[in-house]
């Protein structure tokens, strides 16, 4: 996959509707802090298109990025954040949900979780939602650099084993430093495209 263009094309908080798109869209998920938008950055070859934040839970929109007029890369908002309040998590909650259940050009479901630790119970949440919607999630587990090599199979099977994941389920080691994963995850971007 080659990114010849990027657009932030349309936010929606939580009063709006969301929209009826005709190109097809790959959603990217995952607690606040885990990585998101220097994935999404990374895809795009953007340092700073997706905005990361010193502070977790700084996407509280779904923000859909055309790339190359072909695609959507829909970044969904960070779920788990501790200190944002109950009434806030609830209408983030909501917002994904309603995401997941209304789009109909959605073909992939990126869940992003932190390789260093077992998936919490946030996540198991978003997996379930994910995978009652019809998806089968793509499991990004980013952070890749921050784990020795001999550790990367032992947790991705702690993910794999937390989340109770079906056996064919796709799961990508991703590093934000070093692009590892990157090709992978284009690949798997490429054979959606060609299913269209």
């Amino acid at each position: 996959m080659v990114i010849k263009s990027v657009n932030l094309e349309k936010v929606c908080g939580i009063t709006s509707k969301i929209p009826d798109n005709k190109l097809m869209e790959i959603a990217f998920a995952g607690k606040s802090n885990v990585g998101k938008s220097s994935l999404i950055n990374g895809l795009m070859n953007r340092k700073s298109l997706a905005r990361t934040g010193s502070k977790p839970g700084k996407t509280q929109t779904i923000n859909y990025y055309n790339i190359n007029e072909e695609l959507y890369f829909v970044d969904l908002p960070g779920y788990g954040y501790a200190t944002a309040g109950l009434e806030v998590r609830a209408k983030w909650g909501k917002l994904i949900e309603d995401y997941l259940y209304q789009s109909k050009m959605l073909k992939a479901v990126f869940l992003l979780i932190d390789i260093r630790h077992a998936p919490s119970e946030n996540d198991r949440i978003m997996y379930d939602w994910i995978v009652k919607r019809g998806h089968k999630p793509v499991i990004i587990a980013t952070k890749l650099d921050k784990i020795k090599k001999s550790q990367i199979n032992k947790q991705i099977r702690l993910i794999c084993d937390t989340l109770v994941v079906e056996n064919d389920t796709i799961v990508i080691p991703y590093s934000a430093l070093t692009k590892q994963g990157r090709d992978d995850i284009y690949e798997l971007i490429d054979a959606l495209k060609e299913q269209q």
